[in-house]
């Protein structure tokens, strides 16, 4: 007994054994390296506050934090108005049995790479793109408007990204809300309006909280869309890290601010777990 009792107890250590070590050795290292070399001046010499004092005092690098989380927040809610029928009309409208082929035909920018999605849309916005050939070829504007290169490329190129992430955990919730809910509040004289506001969309919320955090943590901390679709015109956060890193070398100011960033994503996190355990108690 004593032996198999102890064979119990070691199997679930050797299954998540590999995932700690992974999680250890790739990211729970770099991020105390990381802590180390953010404490350390750029020219060499002792521990030092300055990195992270830089930031604070220097109202350009503010303004990029400000930027990310303005982005960030437009994309999401933008993200959720638009994800919340999609997912109903998938969920309610369409029939059973078309509802996996209307969900692979809604992940397909999935399957595309980031980069081709971000320099598709950069095409699209430029000035001799799609949408101001249109805007000119129907007489609706007389010069090319500036669509590319600034924050509404950034925004566009975000929103048809997360669009369908959000789609897809709004989706699955409602596609677990038991049919019961909306009868119980149907014999009790609810109508689809109040019983969408007072049912179906309370009960819906996690799956919207779920989809908003991911979009949260993936675009506050993306590079690539901002550097292709805004250019160097409105800073965010990644890009400021690329710039120390790229053009100064300076690593020790790099990592403080991405310890920064981290920060913000776990103030979020921490936002939206309290706020889902509520919703559930």
């Amino acid at each position: 007994m004593g032996t198999s009792g102890n064979k119990g107890r070691a199997l679930p250590w050797a299954l998540v054994t590999p995932a700690l070590a992974w999680t250890l050795l790739f990211f729970v290292l770099p991020f105390i390296a990381m802590g180390f070399s953010s404490l350390t001046a750029h020219e060499g010499g002792g521990w030092t506050l300055a990195n992270y004092s830089q930031f604070f005092t220097d109202p350009s690098y503010w303004r990029a934090m400000v930027n990310s989380l303005e982005v960030t927040a437009i994309v999401t809610v933008i993200s959720i108005l638009l994800a919340y029928p999609f997912a109903w009309i998938l969920a309610e409208q369409v029939p059973e049995r078309w509802q996996r082929l209307a969900l692979m035909l809604a992940v397909l920018p999935f399957w595309t790479s980031y980069v081709v999605r971000s320099y598709s849309w950069l095409l699209v916005l430029a000035q001799n793109g799609v949408v101001n050939r249109a805007l000119t070829g129907t007489g609706l504007i007389n010069e090319p408007l500036q669509l590319a290169n600034t924050r509404f490329a950034t925004v566009t190129g975000f929103v048809h990204f997360f669009v369908m992430l959000l789609t897809l955990t709004i989706f699955a919730n409602l596609k677990q809300l038991s049919p019961s809910y909306r009868k119980a509040a149907a014999d009790l004289g609810a109508g689809p309006v109040r019983t969408f506001v007072h049912v179906v969309l309370p009960l819906t919320l996690p799956g919207i909280m779920v989809g908003a955090f991911l979009t949260f943590v993936l675009c506050i901390g993306d590079y690539i869309t901002p550097q292709i679709l805004g250019g160097n015109n409105e800073l965010v956060m990644p890009q400021l890290v690329m710039m120390q890193i790229g053009r100064r070398g300076d690593f020790p100011l790099a990592s403080a601010l991405s310890i920064i960033l981290m920060a913000v994503v776990t103030v979020a996190y921490l936002a939206c777990a309290r706020w889902l355990k509520i919703e559930r108690a």
